[in-house]
């Protein structure tokens, strides 16, 4: 029997209620993140990826509709409960690095592992192998400060990776990097996915960063543009 999807939004809206106003950010979405898949996810500012990224990582809720990980409905799931998947399903890179400034690497990239309950000599193990995956093995005790722009980015990636989990889900991982971190970001990306067979996706603004994913989905005001599964590119 065949593993379930990662992630399955069916029919997801979201609605916000600012200063007594309605505003949907997501109407009707559907969309599924395959094991193994490369996506990219476009849209201009206010179209909603925002919005679906919170979704796709477990980190919100949809006001109607099915959310799934794994093939669980994560509906009714509390918050401990809810945490307890994306802990196991969803690894996070962001724009902003979101790196603790004074701790060393090796321990920003644990962190996630203190949430399973591991111990200490365990974290580091597994944290400076994910550091060595991308090419951090030398930088376990520097600090962020004493880090450039892409190799934040690439600590945040070990970090995302530490935990093994379905799906890397990064938010405009190049945005804060020069062209040349940028395209060594996107590589370390797309090896890790080829390797490692893990799902990435990407939100992005930029069309040459979309052009390197097999997978490009457009949101506008809060829905699909045309149907996602034609807009896959050839392997």
């Amino acid at each position: 029997m065949a593993d379930p999807p990662v992630v399955e939004a069916l029919g997801v809206t979201k609605v916000y209620r600012l200063d007594g106003v309605e505003v949907r950010a997501l109407d009707g979405v559907d969309l599924v993140v395959e094991r193994g898949d490369s996506m990219a996810i476009m849209g201009p500012s206010g179209s909603g990826k925002s919005t679906l990224l919170g979704l796709l990582g477990g980190l919100d809720r949809p006001t109607s509709g099915t959310l799934r990980f794994d093939g669980r409905d994560v509906t009714g799931l509390s918050e401990d409960e809810l945490a307890a998947v994306r802990n196991r399903v969803v690894g996070f890179v962001f724009q902003s690095f979101q790196l603790l400034a004074r701790t060393p690497a090796v321990a920003n990239v644990g962190l996630p592992l203190v949430y399973r309950g591991l111990g200490r000599g365990e974290r580091r193990r597994l944290a400076t192998d994910a550091l060595a995956s991308v090419g951090l093995g030398h930088r376990l005790q520097h600090r962020p400060s004493q880090l450039s722009g892409g190799e934040q980015q690439r600590v945040a990636i070990a970090r995302a990776l530490v935990t093994e989990p379905a799906m890397l889900l990064a938010d405009e991982p190049t945005g804060n990097l020069d062209s040349r971190s940028g395209d060594e970001v996107l590589e370390l990306l797309a090896r890790l996915h080829d390797e490692r067979g893990v799902a990435v996706v990407v939100v992005t603004h930029d069309p040459g960063v979309a052009a390197r994913f097999r997978r490009r989905v457009t949101l506008l005001d809060g829905r699909l543009a045309g149907d996602p599964d034609r807009q896959r590119v050839p392997p």
